[in-house]
């Protein structure tokens, strides 16, 4: 469970989504976002799946890394299309004891659950595409117009990127920590809720103890390096808007419109 979290992940290629500005690719995930919490009928979701395949084609990635990500929130999608099914009022199907499955309750759970899925697979595609660095660069280049009335964009944008980047980090030393664990003779299957919660302590402590020395070190390490946060820094790589990011942001308003005629679509239907 713990390899398949794959957030914070970045995957290097020379794809179309790869060379896009990452200040494009944040703009886009926040618009894909929004628009997808105003989808609410089959034709937008079919569009939205649509696109999703699309963009998924134009990262290069594997659709099998995609698909991993989605195994943590398994029990997350299960549990909120059940409450949806039961506790949704409308025209029952059939019904289990004193709980009745709606028509209405199976339309919301389904959507809830593409909407799910749709959110971790647009995020991931920025995470995927992006470098920690070139993201943290993005950020604070759009936080910069706040820095005049004191806002640290710098200092933000470095603690953003810092925590998705060493996500994989501490997945990974959680990894190592129930290993050893286990080979102790540690059970963490075995008894109810509450005993199952006291046998994960041997390895939150460790835990906790190492993110704190890494954080440590990381902060030794900036400090040696002479960090002060954006003032007189310098980069490698020039962030440029060029004609594919253009290019790019005139799809936006064909997603809106997309979105707007599902939308009517389907109170047209009615």
């Amino acid at each position: 469970m713990i390899r398949d979290i794959t957030l914070g992940q970045f995957f290097p290629g020379k794809s179309l989504l790869h060379r896009l500005d990452p200040r494009v690719k944040l703009l886009w995930v926040l618009v894909y976002i929004i628009l997808l919490f105003l989808v609410n009928t089959a034709l937008g979701f079919t569009l939205y799946v649509v696109i999703t395949a699309v963009l998924i084609k134009l990262s290069g990635i594997r659709v099998k890394m995609f698909f991993k990500g989605m195994r943590p929130i398994v029990f997350l999608l299960v549990f909120t299309a059940v409450i949806n099914m039961f506790m949704t009022a409308g025209e029952p199907i059939f019904k289990l004891g004193f709980l009745s499955v709606t028509k209405e309750g199976i339309r919301i759970a389904v959507f809830m659950a593409l909407r799910l899925m749709l959110l971790v697979t647009g995020t991931s595609l920025l995470t995927f595409t992006t470098s920690p660095i070139m993201l943290t660069d993005a950020i604070e280049r759009i936080l910069s117009p706040f820095s005049k009335i004191g806002v640290p964009a710098d200092a933000i944008a470095m603690m953003m990127t810092i925590a998705i980047r060493f996500i994989p980090t501490i997945l990974e030393e959680t990894d190592k920590i129930i290993k050893a664990q286990k080979a102790r003779g540690a059970d963490f299957e075995s008894g109810n809720i509450l005993a199952r919660a006291k046998a994960m302590t041997p390895i939150l402590i460790p835990l906790f103890i190492s993110a704190f020395r890494r954080a440590d070190e990381l902060a030794v390490a900036m400090e040696c390096r002479c960090y002060h946060g954006g003032e007189g820094r310098t980069r490698l790589k020039q962030l440029k808007i060029s004609k594919i990011d253009i290019e790019s942001l005139c799809f936006i308003p064909v997603l809106l419109i997309l979105v707007i005629f599902s939308r009517q679509f389907s109170l047209g239907l009615m």
